[in-house]
C-alpha cells in the first residue's frame, strides 16, 4: 500500500502541471453536470463549503511557504496533494458561475468573462508567475468569493441593480480584510501581504467595479430561457398561445425572425424569463431600428414586471403596429442597462393579403 502511495506522489510530482490543469478540468465538467437553479440552497451550500474549504488551503499553505506552519504528521500525505484539490475546487466553482453568467447576459459580455477567467487560469500555470510572489490562485479565489456574493444578494434582496452589486462588491472586500486581518497576527511584513493578498484582490474588485459600469457584468439570477418574434399571441388557461409563419426547415429561428408583414398585422415580442422565488424586479424590452443612415436607433423602450417562483420562468410579451420594413432587434435590459439577451429580425412588407393564411402555434 505504501509503494503504491509513494509511486502516486512520484507520478505526480512528475507530471504537477498536467494533473493540476486535469483536476482544474475536472472540476469544471463536474459542475457542468450537477448544476442547480442559483437559488438552490443545496448548491448554495455546497459553494460555501468549496469556498471555506479553499480559503483554508491557501491560508495554510501561505503561512506554510513562510516557514510559520507546519503540518500535523498524520496529515502530511494528503497536504501533497493540496495543490489537485485547490484546482478541483476552483475549477468547479468557476464553471459554476461562468454557466450562471453564461446563462444571465449576451454571448459578447459572456465572452469577455470567460476568456478573463481562462487567461487568469493559463497565467497561474506559467513558471514565471509560480515563481513571483504574485499569487494568481487569491485573483482567482476573490473571483469566486465575489461570484458567490453576487448571485446570492440579488435573491435575498429580491431584485438587481447597483445596490446588490455594490453589497457584494463591500463584502467581497470585508471578507478579503478578515483574511488580511488573520494573517496580519502571523506575519509582520505588511508590504508581503499587500504583494501577495491586497494587490490581486483589489485588481479583481476594481475590474468587477469597471465592468460593471460599462456593462460586463451579467445580471444574475436572471436568464432568458425563451423570446422569439410572433404574429400573434393569445392567453388561454394559464397558457401562452404563440402564432408563426415559420417554415419547419428554418430550426435556428425562433418565431417570425423573417417578419412578413400584410397589412394591419402586429408584431409580437414573447420572453420567458426566469427567476428566483420571491423575487420581484423589472425589465425593459428595449426595440431598435436600424436606418440606413443613422444606424441602430431607440424607438421604444417598454418596462415588464417580473416575478420568480416559477420553475419554467415568468412568461409575458410586448407589440408593436407602427413599424417600418427594415432591421429591427430586441434587448431584455435591466433597469439599470444591462443586457440579458437580444434577438434581431426583418420586417418584409406586403400589400397582398393572403388567403388561407396558415400559421404553426406552439404553447407556453
Amino acid at each position: 500500500m505504501n509503494e503504491i502511495k509513494t509511486r502516486l506522489l512520484k507520478f505526480y510530482e512528475a507530471n504537477e502541471a498536467k494533473m493540476d490543469i486535469a483536476f482544474f478540468l475536472g472540476g469544471f465538467f463536474f459542475d457542468v453536470l450537477t448544476l442547480s437553479d442559483v437559488d438552490d440552497l443545496l448548491g448554495v451550500a455546497q459553494q460555501v463549503v468549496y469556498l471555506l474549504t479553499l480559503g483554508a488551503i491557501l491560508y495554510f499553505d501561505f503561512l506554510g511557504t513562510h516557514g510559520l506552519f507546519q503540518i500535523p504528521k498524520r496529515l502530511e500525505r494528503v497536504w501533497n496533494y493540496r495543490q489537485l484539490i485547490v484546482h478541483f475546487l476552483l475549477g468547479s466553482l468557476l464553471s459554476l458561475y461562468s454557466l450562471f453568467f453564461l446563462k444571465s447576459a449576451s454571448l459578447w459580455s459572456s465572452l469577455i468573462f470567460i476568456l478573463l477567467l481562462m487567461g487568469l487560469m493559463v497565467a497561474n500555470e506559467l513558471k514565471r508567475v509560480q515563481q513571483s510572489e504574485i499569487n494568481i490562485k487569491i485573483g482567482l479565489y476573490v473571483i469566486c468569493v465575489f461570484s458567490f456574493f453576487s448571485m446570492l444578494v440579488p435573491v435575498i434582496l429580491g431584485f438587481v441593480g447597483i445596490v446588490p452589486f455594490l453589497l457584494s462588491i463591500a463584502l467581497t472586500g470585508f471578507t478579503l480584510y478578515g483574511v488580511f486581518a488573520l494573517l496580519r497576527r502571523k506575519i509582520q511584513d505588511v508590504k508581503l501581504l499587500q504583494r501577495s493578498l491586497v494587490a490581486p484582490g483589489a485588481t479583481v474588485l476594481a475590474l468587477f467595479f469597471v465592468f460593471y459600469f460599462i456593462g460586463w457584468i451579467p445580471p444574475v439570477p436572471l436568464s432568458i430561457q425563451n423570446m422569439g418574434i410572433y404574429h400573434m399571441i393569445e392567453k388561454s388557461e394559464g397558457n401562452y398561445i404563440v402564432s408563426s409563419e415559420k417554415p419547419a426547415w428554418k430550426f435556428w429561428h425562433t418565431g417570425d425572425q423573417d417578419f412578413r408583414a400584410e397589412p394591419d398585422d402586429k408584431i409580437y415580442f414573447f420572453a420567458q424569463i426566469f427567476s428566483p422565488a420571491r423575487f420581484s424586479d423589472s425589465v425593459i424590452l428595449h426595440w431598435y431600428y436600424k436606418d440606413p443612415r443613422a444606424g441602430w436607433q431607440t424607438t421604444d423602450r417598454i418596462p415588464m414586471n417580473i416575478t420568480g417562483g416559477r420553475k419554467n420562468g415568468y412568461r409575458g410579451f410586448a407589440s408593436k403596429q407602427n413599424y417600418s420594413e427594415g432591421e429591427w432587434r430586441i434587448s431584455v435590459e435591466t433597469t439599470d442597462g444591462r443586457e440579458i439577451g437580444r434577438i434581431y429580425f426583418t420586417v418584409t412588407k406586403v400589400t397582398d393579403i393572403t388567403p388561407d393564411r396558415v400559421f404553426y402555434k406552439e404553447t407556453f
